[in-house]
C-alpha cells in the first residue's frame, strides 16, 4: 500500500475519550504505522453549547496514555493546520459561498418550534422527516429581511435527486436514496458548520485518504461525498465502517452510562440534600437540577465528584475511567485491537509493534464486537507480566498519583517491593488495595464488618489473634522467614490449618482479608504497628 495515507482521529469535545472513540483512534494510527503514512488529530469543537472545558485536555492526555501519538495536530502543529474547527471558519465561509453562488446550497429561516413542528406531522403519518426544498431559493434580499425580524438564518446543501453509492472498505458498496435523505444543514445559525460540512472541507484540505469511523456513521457518508463532488474535490477518501461495539447488557457501550447511573441514583434517594451535593460537584442548584431533568450534563468531574460523595459507583466507559480502575495501556490497545478486526493470528496477547505488523483494514469484520470485561481483565493480568519493571514501575506510579493513593509517598524501593509481592495481581487497584494499610496511621484502619464476622468472631478469631501478639512480642526480630516459622508452628501446635491463624492477623493489621502474602505485609508493618494494631482490634472487639 502506498505511503501517502492519512488518516484523521476527529473527537469532538462534549465529554472525555470514549472506548469507541480510542478505538476508531487506534485502527486510524494502526493503518498510518502500518503504512508508513501519517496520523492526524483534529478537534471538531463547532459544538459550542455542548463543548466541555475539560474535555479537550483530557482527550489528549488519554491518547497519549494509550501511546497514540500523531503526526500533526494540537500541541504537536503541522502545515495543515489550525487543528480546532472553531478556528478555521475562513475555509468554511470560502466553500459555503462557493456552494451558494453554484446554486448548491440555499438559506432556510424556520425556527427551531417550526422545524419540530414538520418533524411531528410526519411522524404522525408515519413518515420519516425529509426537509422540503422551496420552488426557489431565497435571495440576498431575503436574508436581510430574516435578519431584520430577528429569525434564525441557517444554510442547506441541496442533495442532489437520485442513488448514491458508498464503497465501504467493511461493507462494500451501499446505495441511499437521496429522496430519503434530504437537505441537510451546513451551517448553523450561530455561523458555526455543521459536522457533515466541516468534516468534508477539512478531510479535503488535510489531504486525508482513509476514514475509518464507527458504523453510526455510514448514514453521514451519502451527504458527505456529495459535498465533496459538489465543491470538486477529486478522488474520494476511502471508508471504512467498523462494527459496533456492544455491552454485557446487550445493548451500544454509551457515554451516557455513566451519568445516567448517577442520575437513577440520586432519584432514588429521596434524603439526598441536593444544595450539598451542587456544592460538592462544584455547580449550582440550576445546574443540578437540569442534570437531574435529564436537560443538561455538567463536566464530568462534577459528576465523577458527586459520584463519590454519595458512595454510587460508576461503571468504567472512558479511557480514564479505566486509568483510575488499574488497566495499564498495553492491555488496553490489544483488547481494543481485537474489538472488530481479526489479526488472522491464533494467539491474542500481543505487544503493539505486532498489532502494527499484522493490521489488515480488509479484515475488519461486519458482526458487532461484545465489550467482554472479563477477557480484558484477563488481557490486563497477562500484560502485567510482560511488561519490565521500569515500565510497571512508571505505570503504577501514575496510578497512584491518580487516585491520590497514600503509597505514592513510597520510595521507588519499596514500591517496586510492593509489585513484586503482589505477582499476579490483576490490575493496578489490585496491588493499591491489598497494600495501602501499610501507609495508613495504626488507628484509623477500617474494619470491614464481613472481615471481622467471618474472621475475628468464628472459631475464636480474636483467641488466636490473642496467642499470635505474644508470640510476635516474644520475637527479638521479625524476619519473613522467621513469621512464617512462628505462624506454621502455631497452626501446627493447634492443629487447624494456617489460614485459622494468619486470616486473624490479617484483619487486624489491614481490616480486610485480603493482602500481600501475611510473612511480607507483617515485615514491611514492622513490630511497633503490627503489635499497636493488633491492640486496638482487641480491644475495638472486646476479646
Amino acid at each position: 500500500m502506498s505511503d501517502n495515507v492519512v488518516t484523521r482521529f476527529a473527537p469532538s469535545p462534549t465529554g472525555y475519550l470514549h472506548i469507541g472513540g480510542a478505538r476508531t483512534a487506534l485502527f486510524n494510527w494502526l493503518m498510518a504505522r502500518k503504512t508508513g503514512g501519517k496520523f492526524l488529530l483534529r478537534i471538531e469543537d463547532t459544538d459550542l453549547k455542548r463543548n466541555t472545558p475539560t474535555a479537550t485536555q483530557q482527550v489528549i492526555s488519554d491518547l497519549r496514555w494509550l501511546g497514540i501519538n500523531w503526526d500533526e495536530g494540537p500541541e504537536v502543529g503541522g502545515p495543515n493546520g489550525p487543528y480546532f474547527q472553531s478556528q478555521r471558519r475562513e475555509f468554511y465561509d470560502k466553500y459555503v459561498k462557493q456552494l451558494l453562488e453554484q446554486g448548491r446550497a440555499y438559506y432556510c429561516f424556520e425556527t427551531a418550534q417550526e422545524l419540530e413542528k414538520l418533524r411531528k406531522q410526519a411522524e404522525a403519518q408515519k413518515k420519516g422527516f425529509v426537509y422540503q426544498r422551496p420552488a426557489v431559493f431565497p435571495t440576498q434580499a431575503d436574508v436581510e429581511k430574516a435578519c431584520l425580524e430577528g429569525k434564525p438564518i441557517t444554510i442547506r446543501f441541496a442533495m442532489p435527486q437520485g442513488t448514491i453509492e458508498v464503497y465501504d472498505l467493511v461493507r462494500g458498496a451501499v446505495s441511499f436514496n437521496t429522496a430519503e435523505l434530504g437537505d441537510f444543514i451546513i451551517i448553523k445559525s450561530d455561523g458555526f458548520p455543521t459536522y457533515n460540512f466541516a468534516c468534508v472541507i477539512d478531510d479535503r484540505l488535510m489531504g486525508i485518504t482513509h476514514v475509518i469511523r464507527g458504523q453510526e456513521h455510514l448514514m453521514n457518508t451519502p451527504g458527505q461525498q456529495a459535498l465533496w463532488q459538489a465543491l470538486d474535490f477529486g478522488d474520494l477518501p476511502k471508508y471504512a465502517h467498523m462494527s459496533v461495539t456492544i455491552s454485557e447488557s446487550g445493548g451500544k457501550l454509551s457515554k451516557r452510562e455513566r451519568p445516567q447511573t448517577l442520575r437513577r441514583a440520586i432519584k432514588s434517594r429521596p434524603d439526598i440534600y441536593l444544595d450539598k451535593l451542587a456544592d460538592v460537584g462544584g455547580i449550582n442548584m440550576e445546574q443540578l437540577k437540569e442534570f437531574i431533568a435529564g436537560d443538561k450534563m455538567p463536566d464530568m468531574p462534577a459528576v465523577e465528584t458527586m459520584a463519590k460523595y454519595l458512595g454510587v459507583e460508576l461503571p468504567e466507559i472512558n479511557v480514564s475511567d479505566f486509568f483510575k480502575s488499574g488497566y495499564i495501556p498495553e492491555a488496553m490497545v490489544n483488547f481494543l485491537a481485537l474489538l472488530g478486526w481479526s489479526t488472522g493470528e491464533q494467539k491474542e496477547i500481543m505487544p503493539l509493534d505486532e498489532l502494527i505488523a499484522l493490521f489488515d483494514i480488509t479484515r475488519l469484520t461486519k458482526s458487532n464486537s461484545l465489550f467482554d470485561r472479563g477477557k480484558l481483565l484477563a488481557f490486563n493480568t497477562e500484560h502485567l507480566k510482560m511488561l519490565s519493571k521500569e515500565k510497571l514501575l512508571a505505570h503504577f506510579k501514575a496510578y497512584l498519583k491518580a487516585v491520590d493513593s497514600p503509597i505514592a509517598q513510597a520510595d521507588d524501593e519499596l514500591m517496586l517491593r510492593l509489585i513484586k509481592i503482589c505477582e499476579g495481581a490483576r490490575t493496578l487497584a489490585d496491588i493499591e488495595h491489598k497494600c495501602r494499610f501499610l501507609f495508613i496511621a495504626d488507628d484509623k484502619i477500617e474494619y470491614d464488618p464481613k472481615a471481622v464476622q467471618k474472621v475475628l468472631m468464628k472459631d475464636n478469631g480474636l483467641a488466636m489473634l490473642k496467642i499470635v501478639r505474644e508470640k510476635l512480642e516474644a520475637m527479638p526480630e521479625l524476619t519473613e522467614q522467621g513469621i512464617e516459622d512462628m505462624l506454621r508452628a502455631l497452626a501446627e501446635q493447634n492443629n487447624v490449618g494456617l489460614g485459622k491463624v494468619a486470616q486473624p492477623l490479617r484483619v487486624a493489621i489491614t481490616g480486610i482479608t485480603v493482602s500481600p502474602p501475611i510473612f511480607d505485609s507483617v515485615q514491611l508493618l514492622g513490630k511497633q504497628n503490627t503489635l499497636a494494631r493488633i491492640d486496638n482490634t482487641l480491644k475495638k472487639f472486646r476479646a
